[in-house]
């Protein structure tokens, strides 16, 4: 896979007064995960196999020497009920590089624009396909070259995937929230979340590969005060796992 990094993304809120807590940990992965899958279609492919020196392999499954958990999406779950954000105006950036969507996993808020480019000299086509109701799916064409394409939805949906119908091994996964307080695992499993509200809330992190066919990820539960910075540490576990 060609890397485009694995930085944090966190959400974003302006709290005036700027004495909101931060919440920062690590997502760690307990068992052997399955192995990842090589992608014969890409290597098949010569307008894509030539972007790549080595076999391209799923990364479901992304794990540091230490067990920290990539890309697993942190967010607040419950407790923000009746309170309303108004989305950033930066855009969350996706990328096709190598035939590939980068990042693979990306989260935003409702309303929020997410702008997906093409780096590669190929045709891809950007086709998001939301399944509740309120966002509407949709799929446009997008040249070597073209402008940015520009979406957004309307309703928080955990996770709206984004596929290309050239390349069908081509995915990633946007999770849209209604509130700016979530974050994205980095390299390590680390997270931090910022200018959270005093509250009592359900913090849940989920992971795409484990978590997709359960009705939540891992969860706890928090009490945040201002101006307080609060650990808080999940265990992704696969030993159990059916």
């Amino acid at each position: 896979m060609v890397s485009g990094g694995l930085a944090p993304l966190t959400g974003r809120f302006d709290n005036a007064s700027g004495l909101g807590a931060t919440i920062s940990g690590q997502v760690v992965l307990k068992g052997t995960p399955p192995p990842e899958i090589q992608n014969n279609a890409i290597s098949a492919d010569p307008n894509c196999s030539r972007f790549h020196s080595q076999p391209v392999k799923t990364q479901f499954y992304v794990v540091s020497t230490n067990g920290g958990l990539a890309n697993v999406f942190v967010f607040i779950r419950s407790g923000l009920e009746g309170k309303q954000f108004t989305p950033p105006t930066t855009p969350v950036l996706i990328n096709q590089v190598g035939c590939e969507y980068e990042p693979y996993i990306s989260a935003a808020m409702v309303r929020q624009t997410i702008r997906v480019g093409n780096s590669d000299p190929v045709l891809h086509n950007v086709h998001p396909t939301p399944t509740a109701r309120g966002n509407r799916e949709s799929n446009r064409a997008q040249m070597p070259g073209a402008s940015p394409l520009n979406f957004s939805f309307n309703v928080a949906e955990l996770p709206i995937r984004i596929k290309c119908d050239v390349h069908p091994w081509m995915f990633a996964y946007v999770f849209v929230v209604d509130h700016p307080f979530f974050a994205i695992t980095d390299e390590n499993g680390n997270f931090s979340i910022k200018n959270v509200p005093t509250g009592k809330y359900v913090l849940e992190a989920y992971h795409l590969k484990t978590h997709r066919d359960k009705s939540a990820g891992v969860t706890q539960s928090i009490t945040v005060n201002d101006n307080q910075t609060i650990e808080a540490n999940f265990v992704v576990d696969l030993t159990n796992r059916r």
